[in-house]
């Protein structure tokens, strides 16, 4: 069986101008490979947040929360195992701006300060939290970034039993 190249969706490229593969960005930087988040994944997922918000002028607080969230978890665990942190944090202040937007509309004849008492509340140290008494909406930094380790090529999961169970208890 011979393979061939499709020309269409071949695409070759130095490392150091990098490329986008299943919505993450490879690229070398001074020397270093990283990868990251996609800007064509970071566009998607800002437009799939906007489109739910925009859908829920009259919804409830707590029902938007509920649609958020699974969309929020959902994204920011696919890409918790690169390097995410700054997407995450950038994504997160998409967000509350948003937010912030969609509250505005809501109550345009209300003060900015009942707007921000109504709809974001104080949770341990952090002061604006979007939530209600029985949700809140889940930030992207919320999730922990878990970096993949590498295996020794040299192991053998027959042989270096200890090695695999001491690297599974490490994950």
């Amino acid at each position: 069986m011979v393979w061939n190249a499709s020309v269409e969706k071949t695409h070759i490229t130095h490392i150091d101008d990098g490329f986008d593969f299943l919505g993450w960005n490879f690229r070398k930087y001074k020397g270093k490979l990283l990868i990251k988040p996609s800007d064509k994944s970071i566009g998607k997922i800002t437009r799939k947040v906007s489109d739910v918000i925009k859908r829920a002028k009259s919804w409830e607080q707590e029902n938007l929360i509920n649609a958020l969230n699974p969309i929020i978890v959902g994204w920011s665990n696919y890409h918790r195992s690169v390097v995410s942190k700054e997407v995450f944090s950038k994504l997160d202040s998409i967000v509350w701006n948003m937010l912030w937007r969609w509250a505005k509309r809501r109550h345009p004849n209300k003060s900015k300060t009942w707007i921000v008492r109504k709809y974001w509340h104080r949770e341990g140290t952090r002061n604006w939290v979007f939530s209600t008494k029985k949700n809140r909406l889940k930030l992207f930094s919320d999730t922990k970034i878990v970096r993949h380790i590498g295996l020794k090529l040299d192991k053998n999961p027959y042989l270096d039993i200890e090695y695999f169970k001491l690297r599974k208890f490490r994950q």
